[in-house]
């Protein structure tokens, strides 16, 4: 009988062992305004966490969990956390305490498994207060015109995968840059990146970083995916309250706005509630910022349709998380498709990155070159402006006269044409109206 007892209770230490939850990856990622660390672990687990001073620490107690992973070979040096140190906490709980440099804000959030991604429990540390920037709207009568450029996904969030390893995150990134080096030598125009290295934001605070900046555009520029990876081809998105245009878009917009749950975009944040019923009740007057959208990004297709394959010839919509924003008019790029092995060669390319992005640069400055916005340099000097287009492949002088607000007529006769035969790389002079 006793035999048997000391069996059964071996047997059952044993399975609880079992059951005890295990750290099994530690990663850090820094921000420009908080550092985030993250624990992949085996299973759920609940979590507490509190701070201490008299040196300024955080400490994490993880109920029922042993430490699998290694602490000692994250890099520290651009982080608020002088080192990390582990021990047991009431026999059973695993405790990590974050001694650091300096006092930080911590917040923390728990996130379930999702897809190929393990339960994680997420520390963010806010240790930097970001200064406001001060657009030349807020300085002068003329000002620039502010475009927000947005790259996807970052940080925990890969985004899509492609061949060998490729990752949408880093894709993006370079061509978000390419595309801000392009418009900032446009005169009139300023360029604004949302996320300038490899970190995660969430949805909600991309659509606010562009309202604070009070961009005239959000531009967030994706590389997209699918299961059949013979889809190929470039495409513009903008929002819809109503559906999406094609399967293609629900199921890209349902894949963007499963971002939050990879990244870890955490819990509401009940501190912003007014932010978010103003946002609710501006979400009435979206009807002319989603024609504006359309309108934007119609030019944007009808520029880098000249230089790669378009997926579809109109803009798309879809109830993407990213592009609601009520006053800021917003589109999504996806600049191919990085599930197709030829189109992911080309992705790859710094040189097709930058060319891409100069497309895209001309699309935009055409469109408010064409509808500069009252108050902006541009609309002051709109006389002053030398306009100029480089023909490219697709091109038509009926599409060039749409896409600038002229008439065909005026083109032509601005640039000496007798009919409507123009060559590729030919340069035209655009009319001022």
């Amino acid at each position: 009988m006793i035999r048997a007892l000391t069996i059964a209770l071996s047997v059952f230490f044993t399975l609880a062992a079992q059951a005890a939850t295990e750290v099994e990856g530690v990663r850090l990622w820094r921000a420009p305004d908080h550092t985030r660390l993250v624990f992949d672990l085996s299973g759920p687990a609940e979590h507490k966490l509190f701070t201490l001073s008299g040196p300024h620490r955080v400490v994490i107690d993880v109920e029922d969990t042993s430490l699998g992973a290694q602490l000692d070979e994250l890099q520290l040096e651009d982080s608020p956390i002088e080192r990390l140190r582990h021990g047991r906490h009431n026999e059973k709980d695993l405790r990590v305490v974050l001694d650091l440099k300096q006092q930080v804000k911590p917040r923390s959030f728990a996130l379930r498994r999702h897809e190929q991604l393990p339960d994680r429990l997420v520390i963010d540390l806010y240790d930097r207060v970001q200064s406001e920037e001060k657009t030349l709207q807020q300085v002068s009568r003329e000002r620039d015109i502010v475009i927000a450029i947005d790259a996807g996904h970052g940080g925990e969030d890969p985004g899509a995968l492609g061949p060998g390893g490729l990752r949408e995150k880093d894709v993006v990134l370079a061509i978000s840059k390419a595309l801000h080096k392009s418009i900032g030598q446009k005169r009139g125009f300023s360029a604004k990146l949302v996320r300038t290295g490899d970190y995660y934001i969430p949805h909600r605070d991309r659509v606010k970083k562009g309202r604070e900046l009070r961009a005239d555009l959000f531009v967030s520029i994706h590389a997209d995916a699918f299961h059949n990876k013979n889809a190929r081809g470039a495409g513009v998105y903008a929002v819809s309250s109503r559906g999406a245009t094609s399967e293609t878009a629900r199921f890209l917009a349902q894949r963007e706005n499963e971002s939050d749950l990879i990244g870890g975009a955490g819990s509401l944040n009940l501190g912003d509630k007014d932010d978010t019923l103003a946002g609710v009740l501006l979400d009435l007057s979206m009807t002319a910022t989603m024609n504006a959208s359309l309108n934007i990004g119609a030019s944007v297709l009808d520029a880098i349709g000249g230089f790669t394959h378009l997926h579809k010839k109109r803009v798309e919509q879809a109830n993407f998380a990213v592009l609601r924003s009520p006053d800021v008019p917003s589109i999504l790029v996806e600049t191919g498709f990085i599930t197709n092995p030829q189109e992911a060669r080309r992705l790859r390319d710094p040189n097709f990155q930058r060319r891409l992005a100069e497309k895209l640069s001309e699309g935009i400055v055409a469109h408010f070159t064409a509808r500069p916005p009252a108050g902006s340099w541009l609309a002051a000097n709109r006389d002053k402006v030398d306009r100029r287009h480089t023909i490219a492949r697709g091109d038509t002088l009926s599409g060039i006269a749409a896409r600038y607000n002229v008439s065909v007529g005026s083109l032509k006769e601005a640039n000496g044409i007798d009919s409507t035969v123009i060559r590729v790389g030919q340069t035209l002079t655009i009319p001022s109206g």
